[in-house]
């Protein structure tokens, strides 16, 4: 799947931050075929990058939402912390500093 410009721009910031790559296009679920778009599987930790907050984007409309509900519910029933991450929040570079914190917390 091509990336997204937000994709790129959090990517681009993960690189810069020098935190490890993390997997794109991560399918977690052993029978869905829900995907995170990034993904630290060692550490049970994914990214979702949110896009259309604004614009009425598929994610924030009735069935889109209920849709995202169900794969975020299954995922923490898995054991996974899931961060979403809106373009405004990318722009304020709000996402490195908590994933810093996060896996650092990890390798302790």
């Amino acid at each position: 799947m091509k990336a997204s410009g937000l994709e790129l721009q959090f990517l681009a910031q993960v690189r810069s931050a020098r935190i490890p790559e993390p997997r794109r296009e991560f399918r977690f679920h052993p029978v869905r075929r829900w995907r995170f778009d990034f993904a630290w599987p060692a550490h049970m930790i994914a990214v979702e990058v949110e896009g259309g907050v604004y614009s009425r984007g598929r994610h924030v409309r009735g069935v889109g939402f209920e849709k995202d509900a169900e794969k975020y519910n299954e995922s923490a029933r898995l054991g996974w912390r899931v961060f979403r991450f809106t373009a405004g929040m990318l722009d304020r570079n709000e996402a490195i500093p908590i994933l810093r914190d996060i896996l650092k917390g990890e390798e302790s």
